[in-house]
């Protein structure tokens, strides 16, 4: 069986001990926002609304902010279990892509009719979010610098020539060390165009306090308990109820994420991934040096357990991927993200990439639950009567496509016919997830197998063609 070259160049374990003592169990972009950030009451009491939306994650501030910027009149709520961006939106790796089927091989496969269209809109909307947010004054500290997907073993060289094209530049060994200077490099494509930066939290609080200062109300810790809508009309709307009051809606956005759907059809849509990441403490002007990195794209390999990298504005690496870690029943619990052996695994593959770096300490390390589909991409749709509406399922490249989903839910919720509700994507649904145990079966085989696949040069075994040839199949 062929060995990747993580385990082939392995760091002394006495590296990536030093590198992870001391480091802090927490998100570094919430810890990095610099001033005091805005907090927002709790709901007390009942209310009316034209509409209410339920999450303050990126899917429910854009469709808020969307929706009062389209209706400055309408009467809009935001209800947050939490606080705002304290979950996967201010957790990621803060890669804003213009893909909305998480990569070009799942859209074609999934959507071929349609994919060059979702190409065209998923840049257009990934514009759109850059001059929105230079409008609101919004400093999410995007860079528009593109993102190069790497080769680190042979077989994948052939894999980057054949998706190099428009605003996709193939680089040879030679080429893609002179952008960023690692030993495991053998090739990549760098997108030029369709690829930007930004800091996760810095993009959720910003667009809270754009959505506030538009006249959204928002709430904090007001976690929704249920949807009624018995003897209600559709003209009347839903009851959206915590334990602290009720807001009736006339129409209700639902930007849960990765927690449970409060709608029995997407019960089995979704399932939560943890996802786990390193940030290094700030690169001397010598160590930047020698790894290069001068136009400071965001950097991912091409292995089914890939990692991916970038640069922060003060110059530290952040570093996560290779484990998707999911837990029986679908839970999410604080403690998972804890995981002392995903963490150092994290650390020796660093180290592999960067042994020039030796020394550098980890500063934070965190994990975060996911929601993925098994299409890998998001999907969307409307509910009794239309007077709801919902948008998830975006297997951790939604940084961007939730300012789609907020848009196809706002044209749904309107009873809007356009160009986006009418797209193949809007419409389909994605296979269930079997219940359990199958469902963790299912989710451990097909792990298990995409690993197998990265140790023998990529070829997928029955399990993984099985799953492709009913449509689940997954090689992102």
């Amino acid at each position: 069986m062929h060995t990747t070259v993580f385990e082939r160049a392995r760091p002394a374990a006495s590296v990536v001990s030093h590198a992870l003592s001391g480091t802090r169990q927490a998100s570094f972009w919430l810890d990095d926002l610099a001033e005091a950030t805005p907090t927002y009451p709790r709901l007390t009491g009942d209310l009316v609304a034209d509409l209410v939306v339920v999450g303050g994650g990126y899917t429910g501030l854009w469709t808020a902010l969307l929706a009062k910027r389209e209706r400055p009149e309408a009467r809009v709520v935001l209800l947050e279990a939490k606080t705002i961006g304290w979950a996967a939106s201010g957790r990621n790796g803060g890669f804003c892509e213009a893909s909305l089927t998480h990569g070009d091989e799942n859209g074609i496969s999934r959507f071929p009719q349609e994919f060059d269209r979702l190409q065209e809109l998923g840049l257009a909307n990934l514009d759109e979010i850059e001059t929105t947010l230079r409008e609101l004054g919004v400093d999410a500290e995007l860079e528009r610098n593109g993102a190069i997907d790497l080769a680190v073993e042979p077989h994948q060289v052939e894999w980057m020539r054949e998706s190099a094209g428009e605003h996709a530049l193939f680089l040879d060994e030679t080429a893609v060390r002179a952008q960023v200077n690692s030993p495991t490099y053998l090739a990549g494509v760098w997108h030029t165009r369709t690829s930007a930066l930004v800091h996760p939290a810095k993009l959720a609080f910003g667009l809270a306090q754009a959505a506030a200062a538009a006249g959204v109300e928002i709430f904090e810790n007001s976690r929704v308990l249920g949807l009624d809508t018995a003897g209600l009309s559709v003209a009347q709307g839903t009851d959206v109820r915590t334990a602290t009051g009720t807001v009736r809606a006339v129409r209700t956005a639902l930007a849960t994420n990765v927690f449970p759907s409060l709608l029995k059809r997407n019960a089995l849509q979704t399932v939560p991934v943890y996802d786990y990441a390193l940030m290094t403490e700030p690169l001397s002007r010598d160590q930047l040096d020698a790894i290069g990195w001068g136009n400071r794209q965001g950097l991912g390999d091409s292995s089914n357990q890939f990692h991916y990298y970038r640069l922060s504005r003060d110059n530290r690496i952040l570093f996560g991927g290779y484990d998707a870690v999911y837990h029986y029943g679908g839970r999410i619990r604080a403690e998972y993200e804890n995981r002392p052996e995903t963490f150092r695994t994290l650390g020796e593959h660093f180290f592999t990439t960067f042994p020039q770096l030796e020394g550098l300490r980890f500063s934070h390390q965190w994990a975060g639950a996911i929601d993925t589909c098994s299409r890998f991409c998001a999907f969307f749709g409307a509910a009794r009567g239309g007077r709801i509406a919902y948008a998830t399922g975006y297997t951790g490249l939604g940084v961007a496509a939730t300012h789609f989903g907020a848009k196809v839910m706002l044209d749904l919720l309107a009873g809007r016919t356009t160009e986006i509700t009418e797209l193949e994507m809007v419409k389909s649904r994605p296979l269930p997830f079997p219940p359990e145990p199958l469902a963790s079966i299912g989710i451990q085989a097909t792990r298990w197998s995409l690993d197998r696949a990265d140790h023998n040069r990529g070829e997928r075994n029955l399990i993984l063609k099985a799953l492709d040839a009913v449509g689940l199949g997954f090689d992102s």
